[in-house]
């Protein structure tokens, strides 16, 4: 089960790679749905300066206008129906993610940072609402929407909260190229920062990381930001074979950063990069 775990949490920085074709698909379509696969290379844990190239696996469609989408190890369900055609589309729905950071020694490179010990998954469920516009700029079918997620540990890991604020912008090129960028922040409750960055007098001896008791208190954790682009292999993004790619970079921000797992052993510095192959019916 670990062994999967660590494979899954490679979604976790790819999950910009299925949105832009459901931005482009036919305004009379109402049901549709991308799959995509493809492989990743990220940071072996949250902080850390060393990468892992991972296996990923990406889903977004549609059932009669309600739409969902993944996003790594989070699944996303719009319970308002998407608008026909331009216009204003409000978001409103549950989320589930399952958060896998160091939850396998096999998967964490740094030596004293594994014998801290691994953690348990977290499983965060709440919901978020958000708001989109189709046809701002390029053309009908761009794309700019704004949310935000609120969720909850619920499976007694971190046992916080986590509330993820996002902006996207997505835009074709033409029928068989798209390029997209997306912003997002993560800012977290006090028993987060204990649970994964704070290091007990214990967990000192056993690792030779200094005793770290400073990042118990809520605040922003981290800022993302991604560029995506993607053409189709079939000649229409809207339907068959495309390939997609991301690049991402992201800023452990604040007492977070200065955790020893970080700033000794790691970096507040975090890339990534992803690409794959999707295809949409």
């Amino acid at each position: 089960m670990d062994h999967f775990r660590c494979r899954l949490a490679a979604t976790i920085v790819a999950a910009q790679l299925l949105v832009a074709p459901a931005m482009a698909q036919e305004e009379e379509q109402h049901s549709m749905l991308t799959i995509g696969a493809g492989i990743a290379a990220i940071p072996s844990y949250e902080g850390s300066d060393d990468y892992r190239v991972m296996p990923l696996v990406q889903a977004r469609g549609k059932v009669h206008d309600f739409s969902f989408w993944t996003r790594g190890t989070a699944l996303y369900v719009d319970a308002i129906p998407d608008p026909t055609g331009t216009g204003v589309d409000f978001e409103l729905g549950p989320v589930v993610n399952v958060r896998l950071d160091r939850t396998s020694r096999k998967a964490i490179r740094d030596d004293a940072v594994r014998l801290l010990g691994k953690r348990d998954a977290a499983v965060e469920v709440g919901g978020f609402v958000g708001v989109g516009k189709t046809g701002v700029i390029t053309s009908d079918y761009d794309n700019l929407s704004a949310r935000v997620a609120v969720t909850k540990d619920v499976a007694g890991a971190h046992g916080s909260y986590v509330v993820t604020p996002t902006i996207e912008y997505f835009t074709p090129l033409s029928t068989t190229t798209f390029v997209g960028m997306g912003v997002s922040a993560e800012y977290v409750g006090k028993k987060y920062g204990r649970y994964y960055f704070d290091i007990t007098p214990t967990e000192s001896a056993a690792s030779g990381l200094a005793v770290y008791d400073r990042a118990g208190g809520s605040g922003f954790k981290r800022l993302n930001v991604n560029l995506s682009a993607g053409k189709s292999l079939s000649g229409d993004l809207r339907k068959g074979w495309a390939i997609f790619g991301v690049a991402g970079y992201a800023r452990v921000l604040g007492k977070y950063a200065d955790s020893p797992i970080v700033a000794d052993a790691g970096s507040r510095n975090q890339f990534v990069g992803a690409l794959g192959i999707g295809y949409t019916f």
